[in-house]
């Protein structure tokens, strides 16, 4: 609706225009936001609506006032299905798709404008995200994050149509270089959902347009009003006369321990440094200790909610900055400083203050927030602060137009935390705005009280200018609330998904969102919240649960044969062996694993899943019908499991190039990682693997195109030796060795490299055989390696092919010499070789019995945990066991070795899982 200024100052409108939305005609945009408002408080009346599982905790009027319906409400949209069926299409198995999958940088554009309009604790930046919707979407399709968070994604999905030509150019050259087609740009349709009702205000504030010029107009006048009613709250005697403050630094008091007189942080001298961390200098006896060493000074006071008696500590204002004539300046408080402070203290409590307390949580009963008893939303502010928002939150929500009083609260919410004593002040910076430690609640001994001009007349000049590049169409992304286990779409409707899930423990985002939901008044609900938590009983299989309950919503919904992208971070690998299994238990199958290197700000393909220090991005996707379709026919047998290898092998990528202009190895097609792949899909459905590790390893050279140890199929392999005669150096798969398993498959790569004697494989492994070893396993002997799954050359039969082969292309003199050859006999005597497939099958039946023969002892341990033990002897354990349908016996020898240990292995995690949830069902 167009608008203009009267000299009076208000806001005059154009006459209204009509609008469609979901195929219906409103008069005015306005008519269309009152038809679906209404619908809304309907569906909110209805007790069975809000039995919705995780359903936010908030009043009715509350909820519809954050909400812009159909396309956002801040809880469950009801209007999801009505909005897929218009802008989405039906799955279709006739249509021809495919794609391999692709790595995004998640580095790119944290400097750019628009990612930086709107805080959040974690965010991928939309122009890391659009590569990848361009990849794996056409125009017009529906994009699912069901974290949404921020809605990054969401914007991302818009981007793709309002993107400037340097982006586009920029993007694609890369595609030309990498040998990728040209992106087909467009907008794509986007469902963005989080179980947090402030994160959907962001992402429906970054996707809906708004009318820029109004909101400018808007912004200039809530500075001005605010000015107008509580300016004279900031006034100070300058050098120059009268001056707006723009920050008040405000210190913690401490105790002395020696003489108990007062020692004010800020302010108090310091001695050396006692291991990295400054000693304070009393300034009446000139003891020294540290800060965590002292007693924190407290005051009491009346809280004027609870009427109660409460505690908080004593913080002194120390100085003040504001600006005259260009520059900053800084004072020490005068007197009349002083009683302008203690004027607004006696204030009574503004109404718009929320006053309820903190949830339980790791974020809120740990640290700082804990010893300086900040555990209310009062708790978060000085009296000045407090009275300032609240003015804020009120003039606001005065805006008489919808859109524009919710883009006002987009850029306010945002000072609750950088007016909040968990600002700190940080002297060695430029500017006090948000100096909040992100991702946690920390209370700094020192704060900095920022005025609302100070940290809001930037920030709104900012998202006028990011907002004037970005013009994204309202209808374009759907925004709702609730759980990602319960999204309320149809089934196979979702082209793509794109999603950023919480990672374990590392951010409690209910309790970090408390504090501005609380101003909202529309509560996250956390019974399910997919996080780690000890403060309300949530473990790590809670949060593998709950993570499973979410992909599995995600496999539903996705249509057959299309693709997830999941970024993670957690340094964690119990946690990062959780999100695996739960994402195969759901039915996914895992296609690539890149790791961002940060450092260089390139990806390097994840060779351990066990010694996660980088950021992973997972693609995997949802298999096609035609493969469930054909096991269902089928059943149980090889070619199922040939027919699943044939189906996983077309969706892998096929080059990998680096930034070096080399190749990297496909970690995805090492036939070893095909096969655990396989044995995931089959034990996903509950079925025993038709064939075992020896004879897939025999027959896989023979069904498929091995390339540099990366298997292919045949309408593959000539793209891939097309790039590889372009460059010098294969592409090389770079092992890191932590376990049994690994050490076995590092001997198996390096003998076939190099037949080795003892002697000369020894220095090397012990190399490998670091600091990086799980710290439960046990060391095993290399001769112990050797002899369970290797052959070694006596010199009393022809010299085998492997050793032959290697000794006449090193040695000049050994070549074309016989395989009896006594000299070449000689050279290759006590050289342990691969064994052939032939072989490789009884040598496998071997060391299966010996792993069952020792699991048997581990059965009948009785006593304390086992401290160290062998992984390969449970995951054989455990499979044998799952084969047999007995359960109680990997849920009792899993309860025999410390937790941590096999929560950190992806194959005992899962016979785990599904073990427990066999015993559970009674089957």
């Amino acid at each position: 609706m167009a608008s203009k200024m009267h000299q009076s100052g208000l806001e005059l409108t154009a006459p209204a225009q009509k609008v469609t939305c979901l195929g219906i005609e409103f008069a005015s945009d306005d008519d269309r936001r009152q038809h679906f408002r209404e619908r809304l408080r309907e569906y909110l009346a209805d007790p069975t609506f809000r039995a919705v599982p995780n359903f936010p905790q908030g009043l009715d009027d509350a909820i519809i006032r954050m909400s812009d319906p159909p396309f956002y409400t801040a809880c469950p949209n009801p209007f999801l299905p009505e909005i897929i069926a218009y802008v989405g299409t039906p799955y279709d198995p006739t249509m021809s798709y495919s794609r391999a999958p692709l790595a995004i940088d998640v580095t790119v554009g944290k400097t750019d404008p628009l990612y930086r309009a709107h805080g959040y604790h974690t965010k991928v930046p939309h122009q890391a995200i659009v590569p990848s919707i361009l990849h794996y979407t056409s125009p017009g399709d529906v994009v699912l994050d069901g974290f949404g968070g921020s809605g990054m994604t969401g914007v991302a999905a818009s981007f793709c149509g309002t993107a400037p030509t340097s982006y586009r150019t920029i993007l694609e050259a890369e595609n030309d270089v990498d040998g990728r087609p040209a992106p087909t740009w467009g907008a794509r349709h986007a469902i963005i959902n989080d179980l947090s009702p402030a994160a959907s205000f962001i992402a429906a504030n970054y996707v809906n347009p708004i009318d820029i010029d109004k909101f400018e107009r808007a912004s200039k006048r809530l500075l001005s009003a605010a000015r107008d009613e509580i300016g004279w709250m900031y006034e100070t005697e300058g050098k120059h006369g009268q001056a707006e403050i723009d920050f008040t630094i405000w210190s913690e008091v401490f105790v002395c321990s020696s003489c108990t007189n007062e020692i004010v942080f800020a302010s108090a001298d310091r001695a050396e440094q006692d291991e990295g961390r400054a000693r304070l200098v009393c300034p009446s006896c000139s003891a020294e200790a540290r800060k965590e060493e002292l007693e924190l000074a407290t005051e009491q006071y009346l809280d004027p909610v609870t009427g109660k008696s409460d505690w908080r500590p004593r913080r002194e204002p120390v100085g003040i900055v504001y600006k005259q004539k260009g520059k900053a300046l800084r004072k020490e408080l005068d007197e009349q400083d002083r009683d302008l402070i203690r004027k607004v203290s006696d204030l009574a409590i503004p109404s718009e203050l929320p006053t309820l307390h903190l949830n339980k949580s790791k974020s809120s009963y740990e640290g700082r927030m804990r010893t300086t008893n900040t555990q209310a939303i009062p708790q978060f502010f000085v009296p000045r602060a407090a009275h300032a928002l609240a003015c804020l939150w009120r003039l606001c929500s005065q805006e008489q137009d919808d859109r524009t009083r919710n883009a006002l609260l987009f850029g306010v919410e945002q000072a609750i935390i950088g007016m909040s004593v968990l600002n700190r002040y940080s002297p060695t910076h430029f500017s006090q705005v948000n100096r909040a430690l992100n991702g946690v609640f920390y209370v700094g001994s020192q704060h900095s009280e920022v005025s609302p001009w100070y940290i809001l007349e930037g920030k709104f000049t900012r998202l006028i200018s990011a907002f004037r590049a970005f013009r994204p169409t309202y209808g374009n992304v759907a925004v709702s609330v609730g759980s990602a286990a319960s999204i309320g779409i149809p089934e196979s409707s979702i082209d793509y998904i794109f999603t950023d899930p919480p990672f374990g423990g590392n951010i409690c985002y209910s309790a970090l969102n408390f504090v501005v939901e609380a101003w909202h008044g529309v509560i996250t609900n956390n019974v399910d919240e997919a996080v780690v938590d000890k403060y309300v009983d949530r473990s790590l299989i809670h949060y593998q649960s709950a993570m499973q309950a979410c992909f599995s919503e995600y496999f539903r919904v996705l249509k057959p044969g299309r693709w997830m992208t999941v970024v993670f971070s957690n340094s964690q690998a119990s946690v990062w062996n959780t999100i695996q299994v739960a994402l195969q238990q759901a039915g996914f199958v895992v296609a690539e694993v890149t790791a961002l290197d940060k450092k260089q700000g390139s990806f390097k393909q994840v060779t351990s899943t066990n010694a996660i220090k980088q950021d992973l991005v997972v693609s995997c996707y949802k298999p096609n019908g035609g493969l469930e379709d054909r096991f269902e026919e089928r059943g149980l047998t090889e070619d199922t499991a040939w027919d699943f290898v044939r189906t996983h092998l077309r969706n892998l990528a096929v080059v990998k190039r680096n930034k070096e202009g080399g190749m990297d190895a496909v970690a995805e097609r090492d036939p070893r990682r095909v096969f655990d792949r396989m044995v995931a899909w089959f034990v996903r459905h509950n079925t025993p693997v038709p064939i075992s590790s020896a004879e897939f390893q025999e027959q896989v050279v023979a069904r498929f195109v091995e390339r540099d140890g990366m298997l292919f199929l045949p309408n593959q392999v000539d793209d891939y030796d097309r790039v590889r005669l372009t460059v010098a150096v294969a592409p090389q798969r770079e092992l890191f060795v932590d376990d049994e398993r690994s050490a076995i498959d590092w001997l198996s790569d390096h003998l076939k490299a190099k037949p080795s004697t003892r002697q000369d494989i020894l220095p090397e492994f012990i190399k490998k055989m670091g600091a990086g070893w799980r710290k439960h396993e046990t060391k095993p002997e290399l001769s112990d390696l050797l002899e369970g799954n290797f052959l070694q050359y006596d010199g009393s039969e022809q010299v085998p092919p492997q050793i032959h082969g290697y000794l006449s292309s090193n040695w000049k003199e050994l070549r074309n010499l016989d395989k009896g050859d006594s000299t070449l006999k000689a050279r290759a005597r006590d050289r342990w070789y691969v064994p052939d497939p032939r072989r490789a099958q009884d040598v496998e039946r071997r060391r299966e019995r010996a792993l069952l023969k020792e699991f048997e002892t581990y059965k009948a341990h009785r006593g304390r945990r086992l401290r160290e033990f062998r992984l390969e002897v449970m995951r054989a354990g455990f499979k044998a066991a799952y084969a047999a349908r007995d359960y109680q016996t990997i849920i009792d020898v899993a309860e025999k070795v410390t937790e941590d240990a096999w929560q950190e292995d992806e194959k005992l995690l899962t016979f785990y899982e599904l073990a427990a949830n066999r015993i559970q069902s009674g089957r």
